[in-house]
């Protein structure tokens, strides 16, 4: 069922996706050459702590997934798309690093990822996240009352075949609200006018996720959560949680 939120509601959201953003800020600062994911774990987990949020990941167990998952955020590193563990790994110059943070505070729920290399950057990396942003903010424009869930995996998708990225093809982008995973289904490929009405008070988090190699395929690493490209190619991953409304997007998720 999709749950229409009032007003009130978006302004509480606002302040759960405050906190992830602050989160992943803490995060990404934390990211440098030598350190550790798990570090970058626990610099998300202070944030949330502090401003007296829960996490919805840690202990999040989706059917597709063998275990619960066992931290605050998803560190997903150079070819993998999503649903990283953070682990033992550290940080090499050049790694392109996608961070994805959720928080729940007074009920509501905030969820955003961002993308961003360590070190000194490759100009190839340095495109695939340009691109993965531009998807993104293409997607925004399109979450407008009026238009359909369609036109927002349109335009992404759109973004994506004109830089020759790929996306996974059975992920996506889903309603948010009291959980983080909620109705409609937000699918990076679609075509316009089809699907799901939007409307004032509905709040969609919004992620493309693009592939270098331009594949649509993945494969599931042996930790049974993490997504990788099937070539090897990296990836990249940019979200924002957005409220529908009368006078536009509203970004739930920004600083």
């Amino acid at each position: 069922m999709v749950e229409i939120k009032t007003d009130a509601a978006l302004d509480a959201m606002r302040e759960a996706g405050r906190v992830v953003a602050h989160a992943l800020a803490a995060a990404q600062d934390a990211a440098a050459v030598g350190v550790g994911l798990r570090e970058l774990d626990e610099a998300a987990r202070t944030v949330l702590a502090e401003a007296g949020a829960r996490s919805p990941f840690l202990g999040y167990h989706p059917s597709f997934a063998p275990t619960p998952f066992p931290a605050v955020i998803c560190a997903s590193v150079n070819d993998a798309v999503v649903h990283g563990i953070p682990d033992d790994y550290r940080l090499r110059d050049g790694d392109l690093v996608s961070i994805d943070c959720g928080a729940e505070l007074d009920g509501w729920t905030g969820d955003a990822a961002v993308s961003f290399v360590v070190g000194t950057p490759a100009p190839a990396d340095l495109a695939l996240i340009d691109a993965t942003r531009r998807a993104l903010d293409a997607g925004i424009k399109a979450a407008v009352v009026g238009n359909r869930i369609g036109d927002i995996s349109h335009a992404i998708s759109t973004v994506a075949r004109g830089a020759r990225c790929g996306m996974p093809s059975d992920f996506g982008g889903h309603g948010i609200g009291r959980r983080m995973h909620e109705d409609p289904s937000v699918p990076n490929h679609g075509r316009p006018r089809r699907g799901y009405p939007l409307r004032h008070g509905l709040v969609l988090a919004i992620e493309p996720m693009l592939m270098a190699g331009g594949r649509n395929d993945y494969r599931t690493a042996p930790d049974g959560w993490t997504l990788r490209t099937t070539d090897g190619t990296r990836a990249a991953h940019i979200e924002h949680t957005v409220a529908i409304t009368e006078s536009g997007p509203r970004i739930l998720t920004l600083p």
